[in-house]
Order: structure tokens, then C-alpha cells, then sequence
């Protein structure tokens, strides 16, 4: 776990270095593509969507929610990343949706820095909001100012 301190500022300046945007999307969605055919399919992005824990009793509520409701969650998701509707997410799709996701992200942050404590992904590897502080922390260090 990594304690990190950002804003909006520090995510939509890691979105809009497409360099260092593109590396980390397409790094996670090959890690999502098991079956390596340069896709996602339905299941490979329900199986990370699942990692993610959003129903009720990953948050210690005793409210369980019905399988159906769930896939109905996962299914909305996927027709929600799956742009033109043929069946599979592909890489476009994907950096595009996540691009929509991160800057929401930024707009919920605001301006004034916030302190965030981060675990690393099931494997091992940085959230992208510690690769966006990384990111900022690097260009200071550097003398670069966003």
C-alpha cells in the first residue's frame, strides 16, 4: 500500500500524456486479454470488473445482491465500453472508455490535493492513480511544470 497525495490536475495531466496514458492502458488490457486475440470478450472483462468488488457485501453490508442484478451490472458495463456494439471490447475502445473514466475521476477530485492510500493491483502492479502521481512527481523532479 502507497499513501500519495493528488488532485484532478495530477490525473488529467496523466491523461493527456498520451505516451504515458497509452503504456499503462495497453499494458492492462493485454493483462485482461487472456486468450491474447487482441480483444476483450464479455467474460475477460467481467472477470476484472469483478476485482473491483462493486456489489454490497464486498463493502461488509449484510444486503446480497441477486445474481441477476449483478450480470445485469456487468452486462451495462460492457455494452458501455463496447462502442460500436460488435461483441468484443477492443484496444481503441478501451483506452477510450478509460480515458472517460480517469477524467471523471479528475472532475470528483476538484483542485484541492487529496491524500489517498493505494494497494497495488492483484499483480503487484501500480493503481493509475499512483502511475499519475508518479508521473507528476517525475516532471517536478525533472524541472518540468504541468
Amino acid at each position: 500500500m502507497s499513501v500519495v497525495i493528488l488532485d484532478g490536475t495530477t490525473v488529467r495531466s496523466f491523461v493527456g500524456d498520451e505516451t504515458a496514458f497509452n503504456k499503462s492502458i495497453d499494458g492492462r488490457f493485454a493483462a485482461l486479454d487472456l486468450n491474447g486475440d487482441g480483444v476483450l470478450s464479455r467474460s475477460e472483462l467481467r472477470r476484472a470488473l469483478e476485482t473491483f468488488r462493486l456489489t454490497e457485501t464486498d463493502f461488509g453490508l449484510d444486503t446480497v445482491t441477486p445474481s441477476d442484478q449483478i450480470s445485469a451490472l456487468y452486462d451495462s458495463i460492457f455494452e458501455q465500453f463496447d462502442i460500436d456494439q460488435n461483441g468484443t471490447v477492443d484496444l481503441a475502445e478501451f483506452r477510450s472508455e478509460m480515458k472517460k473514466i480517469l477524467l471523471a475521476i479528475a472532475d470528483g477530485l476538484g483542485t484541492s490535493p487529496v491524500q489517498i492510500a493505494l494497494e497495488a493491483d492483484e499483480d503487484g502492479g501500480l493503481s493509475l492513480l499512483q502511475e499519475a502521481a508518479d508521473l507528476e512527481a517525475s516532471k517536478i523532479a525533472g524541472g518540468q511544470r504541468n
